[in-house]
């Protein structure tokens, strides 16, 4: 019972760093009629050559996993691009002071912040119907992005990524 504060700290701290995701969806389309998907053939997803690899690999597995076939007549297009950016670290160190007699009572307290701004990727993921070119499903993800990770650690986290954007797919109606 005395590790449960720290087991609690260590759920919070993981959870922060999760990719987070919205879905959205034509409800008028009926998801079972796709079979077969295609990447868009003019992706520019905004990443490097190596890293658009890596999430196209991911995306490929992650939609076979859905019970999608790759085809080079498909009829889903998968578009992907990214936004980067950085937002500074919520980690914050606090310090308070007090002091108090008599039923009296002085506080002073402060935060400082813990490292640096942290980079973090908005991946947006759409699947656009290709007989008739339209949006039928987008998934907007974000996560946090070492930019100095290994090769091993970016294709583990655009693996955790494309996991969370398609967990709502097909959509649950």
């Amino acid at each position: 019972m005395k590790f449960f504060p720290f087991f609690l700290f260590l759920l919070i701290l993981t959870s922060c760093n999760a990719p987070q995701a919205v879905y959205d969806y034509d409800q008028q389309i009926n998801f079972s009629q796709y079979q077969t998907f295609d990447i868009y053939p003019d992706l520019r997803t905004g990443l490097s050559q190596l890293d658009e690899e890596r999430l196209i690999k991911s995306a490929k597995q992650g939609l076979q996993n859905k019970s999608l076939s790759y085809s080079a007549n498909p009829d889903l297009f998968l578009n992907i691009y990214s936004e980067e950016f950085r937002q500074q670290s919520d980690s914050r160190l606090g310090i308070g002071v007090g002091g108090g007699s008599r039923n009296v009572g002085v506080g002073v307290s402060g935060g400082i912040p813990l490292g640096g701004p942290e980079t973090y990727l908005r991946l947006t993921f759409d699947l656009i119907d290709a007989k008739t070119d339209a949006l039928v499903w987008q998934a907007v993800v974000e996560s946090s992005f070492d930019l100095n990770a290994s090769p091993t650690e970016r294709q583990k986290r655009f693996d955790q990524i494309v996991q969370k954007a398609l967990a709502g797919y097909p959509p649950k109606r």
